[in-house]
């Protein structure tokens, strides 16, 4: 038994058709793919802007994948040290709200790292 496509000929390279994916015909030209930045995007980029006090590029808003690096580039470094592994005020007081509606305690040792935490507030949040 074999198979009879329904539309002949639309497996045939020679169709005008749409090209088949991986293609190198199928990849749009830099130019093409550029996307404007979203509004949340640029809202973030200038709230960063001030707070860093430097200005954002001109024509930039044109350039998604742009806007991107230099929200990248400029935005504040994850914490380090001794405190970066602990929870955060609003993960502890979120996992507090929920030991008190489940009527039990949070283990110790989930106040002392923000994974254990984590995976507390998922195996006991309300459903």
């Amino acid at each position: 038994m074999s198979f009879q496509p329904q539309f002949p000929g639309i497996f045939d390279l020679e169709q005008q058709g749409r090209p088949p994916r991986g293609s190198d015909s199928a990849q749009p030209k830099q130019a093409d793919r550029r996307m404007p930045a979203t509004e949340k995007q640029m809202q973030y980029a200038q709230s960063l802007a001030k707070r860093t006090g430097e200005e954002l590029p001109k024509g930039i808003e044109a350039d998604r994948a742009a806007v991107s690096e230099w929200i990248d580039a400029h935005k504040p470094q994850a914490l380090e040290g001794p405190f970066a592994a602990y929870p955060s005020a609003k993960q502890v007081a979120f996992a507090e709200r929920i030991a008190r509606l489940k009527r039990r305690d949070v283990p110790q040792e989930c106040f002392r790292d923000k994974t254990l935490m984590s995976r507390w507030i998922d195996g006991n949040k309300p459903r």
